[in-house]
């Protein structure tokens, strides 16, 4: 159901309605309205669980914009039963501006019998409020992973095929441990110097770092135990670069051939398997705690309706390429089409006195702009899938580097293609500026597709996805080589968590 919310909402939002009229408009119908999403999923264990709203009129037809006034969605989520009391974050649920909401809740310990869920507009309930979450409901540090895989992910209804996955796997028919075991420590980690080994056993996770820059396991270690704490991963022994850039470039045909190492960007010259960068995981990971860029954060502060935002293409951002100092200066001569600025100089600092530094922007005040410019840093922008997910028009520059999810976009379908070189860029915001409506439906077919392929559940679906692949490939079975050190779960004793899938240890009985 999770991954099929946003095809809902696609086939919501997409239907041709008929204008409403003003009374029509002030009346939210709380019985009409419709609610769905992973957080109404009992099974379904995530950092932030979350849910979607839609506000329907009394005469049946959705809003597309947010409803007259203030909104009046409230909801109030609690332990089934009163002998059980857990502290549960539940703030506000988003405006996404476009006649639904977005409802997040953290919670910070498990329950036993089940929540209970309430959303109300105004003293109402909405759609089959209250929602019975039964028991037991498991918050994120619960160490009770699904012993089976298919059943995890049904209950995520991860999809069956990921496109970039299986694209990625095309050059490694079968994964020689043995020869990765010899090559890689001498080949990559002194040369490279941010390759981690890792194996995983017994759904423990052990690693041990090659080369000097390492530091970034962090992020790694932390979606790796949070996934080991849903679902029983494979046994599985990888190596994963945690630097910027691809690591193997080395073709099929070639003698010997390329070894199947893990990274966080690709590149069309590469052969590295690609997951989910550490930013969206990370984020993902501490979604109202401690970052306020997320992937669902996001969807909230978009800014102004489309009609009432500034007619000029955005870029702010480090001088991390050189294209990025060109965008300064075409905004210099060109600057009721483009305002561009650089935020702090490390690559270019000869530069820094020509061009001069702006300040820092708040991430959420570049949707007031009506165009956005994404240009590589270092490798991709990480920035891109945040961008993407606001309601402003992306202007992509053409690049080699992508993230996991950059295949199943298309250009002038979900984004606006500018060349390498960023010569047709100010054509291009010409074309937006006159062609409103059109930019506006690339922008909002943009948006939704973001949505659905950034929802936080179906980055873990490619998690396990990767390691499963990868195991089914694996020539020989994975060990624990010598100096790796296990990774242990963290010790979260302030929070109950007893999980119906383990037997109880001997001094608990």
């Amino acid at each position: 159901m999770a991954s099929r919310g946003c095809g809902l909402l696609r086939l919501l939002l997409g239907a041709a309605l008929p204008l409403l009229s003003s009374a029509e408009a002030a009346a939210v119908s709380p019985e009409r309205s419709l609610a769905w999403g992973p957080g109404l999923e009992a099974g379904l264990a995530l950092p932030v669980r979350y849910f979607h709203l839609q506000a329907v009129s009394a005469a049946g037809h959705n809003f597309t914009r947010s409803p007259p006034g203030r909104t009046q969605f409230k909801v109030v989520i609690k332990a089934l039963s009163p002998k059980e009391v857990t502290r549960i974050h539940t703030p506000l649920p988003l405006d996404r501006n476009d006649g639904t909401f977005l409802m997040r809740y953290r919670m910070y310990g498990s329950v036993k019998k089940g929540l209970k869920i309430e959303i109300l507009y105004g003293d109402k309930h909405v759609a089959q409020s209250p929602y019975i979450l039964k028991g037991p409901v498991y918050h994120e540090y619960c160490d009770c992973p699904e012993e089976d895989p298919e059943v995890w992910q049904n209950t995520l209804s991860c999809p069956s095929q990921e496109p970039q996955i299986t694209k990625d796997f095309l050059s490694f028919p079968t994964i020689d441990l043995q020869r990765m075991l010899k090559e890689i420590p001498s080949k990559f980690s002194q040369t490279r110097g941010a390759i981690v080994h890792y194996t995983i056993l017994n759904n423990r996770i052990y690693r041990r770092s090659l080369g000097k820059y390492t530091d970034f396991k962090m992020f790694s270690d932390e979606m790796l135990l949070s996934l080991a704490r849903k679902v029983h991963l494979p046994d599985v022994e990888f190596y994963l670069n945690v630097g910027d850039w691809p690591v193997e470039y080395r073709k099929v045909n070639d003698t010997p051939g390329p070894i199947p190492i893990i990274s966080w960007c690709g590149s069309v010259d590469s052969r590295d398997i690609v997951l989910p960068t550490y930013d969206v995981t990370h984020s993902t990971l501490e979604t109202l705690r401690g970052v306020t860029n997320d992937l669902l954060s996001i969807q909230g502060n978009t800014g102004p309706f489309w009609e009432n935002k500034t007619e000029q293409a955005l870029f702010r951002g480090r001088d991390s390429r050189e294209e990025r100092l060109y965008l300064v200066k075409l905004s210099r001569k060109n600057p009721e089409l483009l305002d561009a600025g650089i935020t702090g100089y490390f690559f270019f600092r000869e530069k820094e006195k020509e061009l001069g530094k702006v300040p820092l922007m708040g991430f959420f005040d570049f949707f007031k702009y009506k165009y956005q410019v994404n240009v590589d840093g270092t490798v991709a922008a990480y920035r891109f899938p945040y961008l993407m997910l606001g309601d402003s028009l992306v202007l992509k520059q053409d690049s080699q580097y992508y993230e996991h999810f950059y295949s199943v976009l298309k250009p002038w379908k979900h984004y606006v293609p500018v060349k390498r070189s960023l010569e047709d860029l100010l054509e291009k915001i010409k074309w937006a500026k006159e062609n409103d409506e059109e930019a506006q439906k690339i922008a909002r077919e943009g948006q939704l597709m973001a949505r659905e392929l950034l929802q936080p559940h179906r980055l873990y679906c490619y998690y396990y996805k990767v390691l499963q692949k990868y195991a089914e490939r694996q020539a020989s079975k994975p060990e624990i080589r010598d100096g790796m050190d296990l990774v242990p779960q963290p010790d979260d004793r302030d929070s109950v968590c007893s999980c119906h899938r383990k037997k109880p240890l001997r001094e608990d009985l």
